[in-house]
């Protein structure tokens, strides 16, 4: 049987892979500001005027000017005539003179004369064509003002940055229709095993369904790049050779599940060596699960070998797929992952010198939520399914105690 080579931390295994590839020659696409969500600027885009582009009231209410409320209480209001109402969508034909009052409506464009705006909360009808307000407002309290957003000129969205509802939410608001997006990372996913059957196929006794095609698609997809589908490939290292190929030659990074492991039956290490230079370069990662990971590099593309069972190849492909997409979408802000502070429930115990993710689901009692481990075997695809997300137990560490505060990642 095959040896591993030295088990690396998976940060570690990260930098072998990024330090023998090419991120300088990524190309990019000018898409519409609707289809660029999950995608990654490839240019700085500035503000094209300010935003808002006129005052205006950010509450339900009054415009004043500020100087006629002053002193105004509950028990001694000021009074205040009201000459009429600013219309949603205009420009104000009416100044709000001293001694008089505009009705006006959140978004409303402030009229000239006022300098502030009453709240209706604070406001009394009388009736007779006058409003009785019962506290004051400073000037430019509720009233947000010209480039108060952004200012003509600002830098709205930096090259590097992934776009986000509120990022599409902000360009469409500057009028922004279009962009130049770095292009989707295509990931060619294969999957071996004489005992790996596609999705539709009639199950047999032996055979289990190809999981791992459609659960990395989905991560694939959910991080903006491009999955394409190979199939599933029998345990012969000519045919996965010849389709590793072809996926090689249409796709940026190619992804073989299963085929990693240290068995006479396993040869991805062996068809990653025959597709180009240098070949393997990281085989064994010290983690769990996911140890029997591969990471190579064949003529400038990344390959990489995962583990067949499910939450192994799910696991990993978040640890080592997702950060190389990013990296290849061009995304250099770096943002730490997202995380959800719990409070452990159990012991979890762990071997010293080794990164293991525990996957836990979330569990609330009493306002206080707590992450509760979900133990099952890395073949097991609904141990993650009935998981929130993972928990890391540092390689330094024999494991975790029970009421200890940790981070949970959802996926």
């Amino acid at each position: 049987m095959t040896e591993f080579l030295t088990l690396i931390p998976p940060a570690d295994a990260r930098k072998v892979l990024f330090s023998h590839l090419d991120f300088s020659g990524i190309e990019s696409e000018t898409v519409s500001v609707l289809q660029s969500l999950n995608r990654v600027s490839a240019e700085d885009i500035f503000a094209l005027h300010a935003l808002p582009n006129f005052t205006r009231s950010s509450v339900d209410g009054y415009a004043v000017k500020a100087s006629d409320t002053y002193g105004a209480t509950e028990s001694m209001p000021a009074y205040i005539k009201v000459a009429g109402e600013v219309e949603m969508g205009t420009r104000p034909t009416l100044r709000a003179e001293s001694g008089f009052a505009l009705l006006i409506h959140t978004g409303g464009m402030l009229p000239v004369g006022a300098d502030a705006v009453v709240m209706v909360e604070y406001v009394q009808q009388t009736g007779d064509g006058e409003v009785e307000v019962s506290r004051p407002v400073a000037v430019g309290e509720n009233i947000i003002q010209v480039g108060e957003d952004v200012k003509e000129g600002d830098l709205i969205l930096a090259k590097g940055s992934r776009i986000r509802p509120s990022e599409i939410g902000g360009l469409v608001a500057l009028g922004i229709s279009t962009l130049r997006v770095a292009r989707r990372v295509a990931v060619g996913i294969i999957s071996t095993g004489d005992e790996v059957v596609p999705l539709g196929a009639e199950i047999q006794p032996g055979k289990v369904r190809d999981v791992n095609s459609y659960t990395l698609s989905a991560l694939v997809e959910s991080k903006g790049a491009f999955a394409r589908l190979y199939g599933v490939v029998p345990d012969r290292a000519e045919d996965l050779a010849s389709v590793a190929r072809h996926a090689l030659e249409e796709c940026e990074v190619v992804l073989i599940t299963a085929g990693s492991s240290a068995s006479v039956r396993d040869m991805t290490a062996d068809v990653i060596n025959q597709l180009g230079n240098p070949g393997v370069l990281v085989h064994g990662i010290n983690t769990k699960p996911g140890k029997p990971t591969i990471l190579g590099i064949c003529e400038g593309k990344a390959v990489i070998g995962l583990p067949g069972n499910p939450v192994s190849a799910l696991v990993n492909g978040l640890l080592f797929v997702v950060p190389l997409i990013e990296k290849l979408s061009l995304q250099t802000i770096d943002l730490p992952l997202p995380s959800i502070r719990a409070t452990l429930n159990v012991n979890l115990a762990s071997q010293a010198g080794r990164e293991d993710w525990q996957p836990v689901r979330l569990v609330q009692k009493e306002s206080i939520w707590y992450a509760e481990p979900v133990f099952g075997k890395s073949n097991l695809i609904f141990t993650l399914s009935s998981a929130d997300g993972l928990v890391c137990i540092p390689a330094n560490a024999t494991g975790l105690s029970a009421g200890e505060q940790v981070d949970v990642y959802p996926f």
